[in-house]
C-alpha cells in the first residue's frame, strides 16, 4: 500500500535522491528551501507540498513566457507559491485561492522574508466562487498569462477563459502516484486498510476523466 502512493515513479528512490542533490537542491532559493525544511517538520505532509523540482519546472515555464500576471488555485503551504512569486518580475501580480488560510499564513513568512509578499493577492475562499466573479468581470477574461492548479481540476474549463490564448495551464497530480493506470481491482487491493481509501479511488477517477478530456 505505502509505495502505491509514494511520489517517486523512476527506477529507484535513489536515483530521486541523486537528482535533488545534485540538481534541484543547488538551484533552491534560501527561503524555498526553509519552507520546505519547515513544512516537513510542522506538517508532516511532505509528500502534498510541490517539491524542489516542480518549483524550478513552473519557474522555468514563467521565466521564458516572461508572464506578469498569474492565478494558482490551492497554495498548500506556498511552495510553488514563493516559486512563482520569485520568478515574475518586479510588477508581476498573483491571484491565489485557498480555503486554508492556516496554510497559507505559515508560507507567509518566508514569503515575506524572500521580500515578494506584495506580488500575491490570496483569496481565502473555494475557487469555483472566485473564478465564477472573475468570469463575469469582462475585463479579467483572457487577461491571466498563466495558471496553476493543485487542487480539484472541474474548473477547468472557467481557466480556459480567464488564461489569454497562447498562455499556460499546469495541473499539478495528473498521474496520480502512478494509480490511474491501476484496475478498480487493483486499487481495492493496495488501497484495502487505507483511511481514505473512497477518497484516493474517488480523485484516481476524477483524475482519468480529466486526462481523457485533456486528451
Amino acid at each position: 500500500m505505502a509505495s502505491t502512493f509514494e511520489k517517486n515513479i523512476l527506477k529507484t528512490p535513489a536515483l530521486l535522491g541523486y537528482i535533488f542533490q545534485t540538481n534541484s537542491y543547488p538551484r533552491e532559493h534560501e527561503q524555498l528551501k526553509k519552507l520546505r525544511e519547515a513544512t516537513v517538520t510542522n506538517y508532516n505532509q511532505s509528500s502534498v507540498m510541490s517539491v524542489a523540482v516542480d518549483g524550478q519546472l513552473l519557474s522555468m515555464l514563467l521565466k521564458v513566457m516572461n508572464a506578469k500576471k498569474t492565478i494558482e488555485v490551492g497554495v498548500f503551504t506556498t511552495y510553488s507559491l514563493l516559486s512563482t512569486a520569485l520568478a515574475i518580475p518586479a510588477n508581476g501580480h498573483i491571484i491565489t485561492i485557498d480555503t486554508n488560510r492556516e496554510a497559507f499564513e505559515f508560507g507567509l513568512e518566508f514569503i515575506k522574508k524572500a521580500g515578494v509578499d506584495k506580488k500575491i493577492n490570496f483569496i481565502n475562499s473555494d475557487a469555483y466562487s472566485v473564478l465564477n466573479d472573475l468570469i463575469n468581470n469582462e475585463k479579467e477574461i483572457g487577461r491571466f498569462e498563466f495558471a496553476f492548479v493543485d487542487a480539484a481540476k472541474e474548473d477547468f474549463i472557467k481557466l480556459l477563459k480567464l488564461v489569454t490564448i497562447g498562455g499556460v495551464i499546469a495541473y499539478d497530480n495528473s498521474l496520480w502516484c502512478g494509480t490511474v493506470a491501476q484496475t478498480l481491482e487493483e486499487l481495492h487491493q493496495n488501497l484495502d486498510d487505507h483511511p481514505r481509501r473512497d477518497m484516493l479511488i474517488k480523485v484516481t477517477n476524477e483524475t482519468r476523466d480529466f486526462n481523457t478530456f485533456i486528451s
